[in-house]
């Protein structure tokens, strides 16, 4: 019998989305994290990068290697209180691995 995986995970993970970017959607993906507003993440980037003299900016081009993009068909975080992603109803739970 073939099981197969939920298609997408029950908690929140740091993604570039494949909409509602600028540049990458580094400062999007990093918004929806933190259920923040991105241009208030996007202010908060230039600001640090004025008050470092240009050093925390090279953050952005870090998190936007290692920030993966989202699968396309993800749903936004975050997503309503209690409400995770669910596969089919038919499916049943993961079994548990041995190894």
């Amino acid at each position: 019998m073939t099981f197969t995986t939920a298609p997408h995970a029950p908690y929140k993970q740091l993604r570039r989305p494949t909409t509602d970017r600028m540049v990458a959607g580094v400062a999007s993906g990093v918004g929806r994290y933190f259920a923040v507003d991105p241009t208030l993440v996007r202010v908060i980037f230039a600001v640090t990068g004025l008050l470092t003299g240009g050093l925390a900016l090279f953050a952005y081009p870090i998190m936007w290697f290692l920030m993966p993009e989202e699968p396309t068909g993800a749903p936004a975080w975050p997503h309503a209180t209690g409400a995770a992603p669910q596969g089919p109803a038919n499916m049943p739970p993961n079994p548990p691995t041995t190894g």
